[in-house]
This record gives structure tokens, C-alpha cells and sequence, in this order.
């Protein structure tokens, strides 16, 4: 095939769209920026210029191009973008302009020129093309036999034909793939003999093994029905590559004989290749008789039942339900795990009507797979299930409730409950328990599941209460919210425990009333500790209005008992920089155990601030931070002989005062990476205050103040 150079995708699609347009149906407005990519071309820009210039005039280009476009294909740099351009422009001179350019061109050039015309059909150019069949240079005859097989009309055909028989190596192949592409625009015109005359000929002829593939295709499938022997022949061919061949056109041959054919010689062939029969058949699912495929999924090799029974899944047929079920009982595991994902994928209500149907009278093994399908395709089926949940078998309970979980309504949730409270054992407890759970985090309304799941506390172990409270997290609103919270006030300590953690995880802002209460009532300093954590992350995590998050803070400082949660506030303050913020931080500065801490919250919050008035300094003045003017000079990071330059992470978080605030504790995850591993690292910093030069060295992961020179 000829290659050349090629445009983005997008240009040449749109260059491709104006290929056969009639003259005059260019856009409107397209003079205009025809004259100005002509300008371009012959003016003395650059070569990459013009490329592009060529491109535009592909869209844009007409009559009035060609002759520019035509004197530059000679130049092997511009010559493929030049083609482009001409193979686009509809007016017959483009054409003209070719055929002329051929005749004087030789070696890529003629090579591209030629291609170009059999992109444009161009049956002017038939007789001089056939000329070139046998040009010395294999590359032009070659590129010759494949435009005539795009230009594809009788005299195309002819010379191509003639040729065939007298061509050598490369060119041969060109010839022969030239042909069948003439013979597809004879089938698609209606000339199905002389189609299949031409793929006779390729197929009789001495070319490559993938011409005669090409060839036999189309002679199959230019035959229709009388097709299928010459298909059969490639099924039972002992080369693999006509075998596949076979598989790729049994797709594609039209109904009837062709599916017969294909029935018939499932039973003749070897395991192997009847599976990958049977694949192609389901990928004829209008045609193929379903009950040749039930047949095959029934007895026979391992192969072929397990790619029959993937077939009847693909299909879609609800007649296959019965051999499926049967199926997914076998004693094989291969073959019942193909029956499964085979009634997996079956969809339709015909089908789950069918599985169903087959609930009242299935035996327990049966009844267990069944039960399994309903909850996986969540199939209207609660009364059978609830009735199944109550079985002798206990498998058979433990698929039942399973499948309550995918599909039990709200009124009859109480069933999950009642099982998951009083369970005849540890295993359907658990099973239970899942299964409340899925039901649960699905239900539509989550106030009346919260409802029910809040019923069963009364009276149940603890250990289920604590599992019930779970699901009540997942659930979440106002109600679980309320159960939780009035759990956490209790004496159990299971119960505190589990209460505390899922209120300090609880996902909406809703919750902040109930821990910051929680903060003084829970029972044990523990959870009351919990609580504030709790408290404090809706505050530092959730998207809330600034003035309620400042009013959060206030509160969560009045509560604080320990320095670790007042860090928090802090920490809080400083992710979310505002006056009253920085007000906060300056009076936390007069509490012991967080003096630090409120400096540097304050620094940073006045950073982030920006411009301070007169008062906000004075303020910071008290925790003796004042408006400086730092430039720092040098920052370097590490240990001696490994160091990495960290000037403009610093520069970055530098403010007015001698504090720098990074945003994370870890030097190492600030400044990108670990310059020397094991070792001890400091952070050397060269600095000017108010012009004045300093350093000061800091070790890992300290704070940052710099000291102001003397």
C-alpha cells in the first residue's frame, strides 16, 4: 500500500467531505481565504507555512489553486500537502492538473500523485494509470494497480484483470488487491457474476496467502446462499487462518441456508473449533435456531456446552431459561459458572417471569439458585422469597435472605429486622445482617427505614444493637441521627463506643448540635473527647458558611479541655483565614499549652488576609509580631552534601512578619520529596528584614520564625 504523509484527522475529514461536490458548492466567503493562503504559497514564507496553507486550501481551496498547488509537487517536503488539497478541490481542472503532473514526475512524488488520483476515481486517468502497471519502478506500478482499483469501473477492472496474470512479487499483490476492491464496487453496483468472476480470478491466481483471504471472502459472500459450501470449506480447512475466515463470514452470510449449514456441521467439528463456531452463531441471533444452541448446551464436550450456554445468555431468549437452570446444577463448576453469567446476562421480563415461575416447585438446590437470580436481578418476587426465608434447608434460608435484601419493600423490611434480632443462627444472622443492610441503604425514604431499624434496638443483644446502629450511619437524616445520639448517652460501653465513632464519621453538618452537646453529657471523658474531634472536623471539613463556621470554633474553644483540641481550633482558624478569625487567635495567645501555636494561626491568617488596617497590626503587635518587609534570598533543605533548593516554596508562604506558615507539619511533603533519607535535615534560610540580612536554620519539621536582625 502507498504511504504518505498524513494530515491531523479532523483536516483531512474535512478536506474529504468536499471530495465529488460539484463545482460551486464550496462555502460561502471561501475567495476571501482562498486568496490569502495563495498569497502564502507564493510568496516567500516557510515551507511549514505553506504546509499549512495547503491544509486550509482543502476546505477553502478551487479552480483558481490548482496550477499554485500543481507546481509544488515536485518538492518531495510539500507534495503530500499539495495532493491533499487537490484530491479536496471538486472542479475537474484539480483532476486535470494531476494527470498532467504525472507524466512529469517520477520516484514519491509520482508515487503520491498517482494515489491521489485513485482517491479522486478519476476514470480519466485509467488508460495512463494502466501504462504504469508495468513502470520499472515496483513502488509506481504498484501505487498504479491500487488507484485503478479505487477508480474501480470496467476499464479499471480490464486492465487490472489483464494485468494480473503478467505482474511479479509486490506488484502482484498491488494488482490483486486492486481487483477486489473492483469487484466490491461490481457487487455494490448490482454485477454480482462479474464479482464473483473477479474473486475467482484472484483465488486461482499465484499472490499472497492474505489476497486469496480477500478474495474468498468476497466470493462467498458475493454468492449469498449459494455461498455456504465454498464457507463450509473454510470451516473444515485444516489451515487455521481459512478456518478463522470462515468464523469472520459466517457472521455476515444472510439467513436461512447459511444458519442450516451452520447447525449441521457443529456436530462434525473437533471441540475446539465447535465453541468458536458456536460464538459466531450467537452473533447471529436473529437466525440462529435457539434450539440448536440448547441442544449444544445440553450434551456434548465441555467446549462447546460451555460456549452454548454463553450463547443462550447473549441471545437474550427466554426459551433458554430451562437449560440454563439446568445448567447451573451441573456437576462440572465450569459448566454451572458459565450457565450463571449466562443467566446473568439474559435480560427481559419474560425472562424473570420464567425464573419466577420456577420458584413454588424447585427443589432446594435449585431453589437456592433461583432465590440467587432473583435478588441479583432484582426480580419482583418478595412473597416467594419471604415464604423461602422460613425453609428446612439452610441454604436455602440463606439465599432467601439474601434476595430480600436486593428486593423487600419498606412495609415488609420488618422481616430483615425480626431475622436479623432473633436469628436461628450465627450464620443467618450475619446473612441477615448484610442483608438489612443493603435493603436499608437503598430504601427511598430513609426517615421510616431509620424508623423501623430503631425498633429493633429494643430488646436485641448488644452486639446486634451495634450492628443495627451501623446500618443506621449508612442510612443517616434526622431520625438515625436522634438513635444515635441517644445510644451514645447510654451505660454500655459497646454502645458508647460504637455511637461516639459513628457520630465523630457522620457525613452532613446536622450533626454538629448533637456532639457539641455530646462534648458535656456523653458518660466517660473518653467519648466526651470523641465528641469534640467530631465537633471540630464538621467544622475544619465541611463546606458551611463562614459565620457558622467562626460561630462553630467559638463554641468548640469554650469546650475545649485540652490543648490538643484547642491546636485544632486553631488549625481550623488558619485553614479559613477571616478578622474575626484572626481576633480569635490573637486572645488564644494568652492560653498556656498553645501560645505557639495562636502565633503562628494569627501569622498566617494576617498573611492570607493581606492588607491589614491599623488595628489588625496592633493587634499582632500584643503577641509581638509587627509589619516587616521580608525578601527571602535562599532557602535550601536537607542534610550536608544533600540538599535541594527551596527558595520559591518559601517565598510562597512568606508573609509581613517574621513567621512562615507552610501548609502541611511535613518539610518533606511541603518542599516535594526527601533529599536525604535517614538522615537529619535542616532548613537553612538567608533572608533581608526591612534590608537588613539574616539566616536562621530550622530542624525538621519545626516551626519557622525568622530572627530579626541586629
Amino acid at each position: 500500500m502507498v504511504l504518505r504523509n498524513r494530515l491531523p484527522l479532523v483536516a483531512v475529514l474535512l478536506a474529504l467531505s468536499f471530495v465529488g461536490s460539484a463545482p460551486g458548492q464550496q462555502p460561502a466567503g471561501r475567495s476571501e481565504k482562498e486568496r490569502e493562503q495563495l498569497a502564502i504559497l507564493r510568496g516567500s514564507a516557510a515551507e511549514a507555512d505553506k504546509a499549512l496553507a495547503c491544509k486550509m486550501l482543502a476546505i477553502h481551496g478551487s479552480a483558481d489553486s490548482v496550477s499554485d498547488l500543481a507546481a509544488i509537487l515536485a518538492n518531495e517536503r510539500l507534495s503530500s500537502w499539495a495532493r491533499i488539497a487537490l484530491e479536496a478541490i471538486p472542479d475537474p481542472a484539480a483532476g486535470e492538473a494531476l494527470r498532467r503532473e504525472a507524466g512529469k514526475l517520477g520516484g514519491l512524488p509520482l508515487v503520491g500523485v498517482i494515489h491521489s488520483l485513485g482517491v479522486r476515481r478519476d476514470g480519466a486517468a485509467v488508460a495512463m494509470l494502466s501504462t504504469k502497471l508495468t513502470d520499472g519502478d515496483a513502488a509506481v506500478a504498484s501505487a498504479a494497480a491500487y488507484a485503478l482499483g479505487l477508480v474501480g469501473d470496467g476499464p479499471a477492472t480490464a486492465a487490472l484483470r489483464a494485468a494480473l496474470p503478467r505482474a511479479q512479487g509486490p506488484v502482484r499483490s498491488a494488482v490483486a488487491e486492486g481487483l477486489v476492491r473492483c469487484a466490491e464496487r461490481s457487487l455494490a453496483g448490482g454485477k454480482g457474476t462479474e464479482a464473483i468472476a473477479i474473486y475467482e480470478e484472484v483465488r486461482a491466481a499465484d499472490v499472497s496467502r492474505q489476497r486469496k483471504i480477500e478474495a474468498t471472502r468476497g466470493a462467498i459472500l458475493a454468492r449469498g446462499e449459494a455461498g455456504v459450501p465454498l464457507l463450509l470449506e473454510q470451516l473444515r480447512s485444516p489451515d487455521e487462518k481459512s478456518f478463522r475466515l470462515g468464523l469472520t463470514v459466517a457472521r455476515e452470510m444472510p439467513a436461512g441456508a447459511t444458519d442450516r449449514a451452520l447447525a449441521d456441521e457443529l456436530a462434525k467439528l473437533p471441540p475446539a473449533r465447535g465453541a468458536l463456531l458456536v460464538t459466531a452463531m450467537a452473533d447471529r441471533p436473529k437466525s440462529t435456531d435457539v434450539a440448536t444452541l440448547v441442544k449444544a448446551a445440553g450434551a456434548g464436550s465441555k467446549e462447546v456446552r460451555a460456549a452454548a450456554l454463553a450463547a443462550l445468555g447473549q441471545m437474550g431468549n427466554p426459551a433458554a431459561v430451562g437449560t440454563l437452570l439446568a445448567g447451573v446444577t451441573d456437576a462440572d463448576a465450569g459448566i454451572a459458572g458459565a450457565a450463571r453469567a449466562a443467566l446473568a446476562e439474559l435480560r427481559g421480563a419474560e425472562v424473570d417471569a420464567a425464573i419466577r415461575a420456577r420458584i413454588e416447585k424447585a427443589d432446594p438446590a435449585l431453589l437456592a439458585v433461583l432465590l440467587g437470580l432473583v435478588g441479583q436481578r432484582r426480580i419482583d418476587a418478595v412473597p416467594a422469597a419471604i415464604t423461602a426465608a422460613d425453609h428446612p434447608d439452610a441454604a436455602v434460608r440463606t439465599a432467601a435472605l439474601k434476595a430480600l435484601g436486593e428486593i423487600v419493600d419498606i412495609e415488609r423490611l420488618g422481616v430483615l429486622v425480626q431475622q436479623t434480632v432473633k436469628p436461628r443462627s450465627d450464620a443467618e444472622g450475619a446473612a441477615a445482617l448484610a442483608a438489612l443492610k443493603a435493603a436499608s441503604i437503598r430504601m427511598p425514604d430513609r426517615e421510616a427505614c431509620a424508623t423501623r431499624l430503631a425498633g429493633a434496638l429494643a430488646g436485641a443483644p448488644v452486639a446486634t444493637q451495634v450492628k443495627v446502629l451501623e446500618i443506621l450511619g449508612g442510612v443517616g437524616g434526622t431520625k438515625a441521627l436522634e438513635t444515635i445520639a441517644s445510644s451514645a448517652r447510654s451505660d454500655d460501653e459497646e454502645l458508647k463506643d460504637a455511637s461516639s465513632r459513628l457520630l465523630g464519621e457522620w457525613m452532613t453538618a446536622d450533626a454538629a448540635p448533637v456532639l457539641l452537646d455530646l462534648t458535656t453529657a456523653a458518660k466517660g471523658e473518653k467519648y466526651q473527647n470523641r465528641a469534640m474531634r467530631g465537633y471540630i472536623r464538621i467544622a475544619r471539613q465541611f463546606d458551611l458558611p463562614l459565620e457558622q463556621r467562626l460561630e462553630m470554633c467559638r463554641k468548640a474553644w469554650g469546650a475545649a479541655r485540652q490543648p490538643a483540641e484547642q491546636k485544632m481550633v486553631l488549625d481550623v482558624l488558619r485553614r479559613y483565614p477571616a478578622p474575626a478569625g484572626l481576633d480569635m487567635a490573637v486572645t488564644a495567645h494568652g492560653t498556656e499549652g498553645v501560645k505557639a501555636e495562636a502565633r503562628q494561626a494569627a501569622a498566617s491568617i494576617a498573611q492570607k488576609l493581606g492588607e491589614l488596617p491599623a488595628e489588625g497590626w496592633a493587634k499582632l503587635s500584643a503577641l509581638g509580631l509587627k509589619r516587616s518587609k521580608v525578601e527571602i534570598q535562599k532557602a535550601e533543605y536537607g542534610a550536608e552534601g544533600r540538599k535541594k533548593d527551596v527558595t520559591d516554596v518559601v517565598r510562597k508562604h512568606t508573609g509581613s512578619t517574621v513567621v512562615i506558615v507552610l501548609p502541611d507539619p511535613s518539610f518533606n511533603k511541603v518542599f516535594a520529596g526527601d533529599p536525604a533519607p535517614g538522615a537529619p535535615k535542616q532548613l537553612v534560610i538567608r533572608y533581608l528584614i526591612d534590608g537588613r540580612p539574616g539566616e536562621v536554620i530550622v530542624n525538621e519539621d519545626q516551626a519557622i520564625e525568622l530572627v530579626e536582625p541586629k
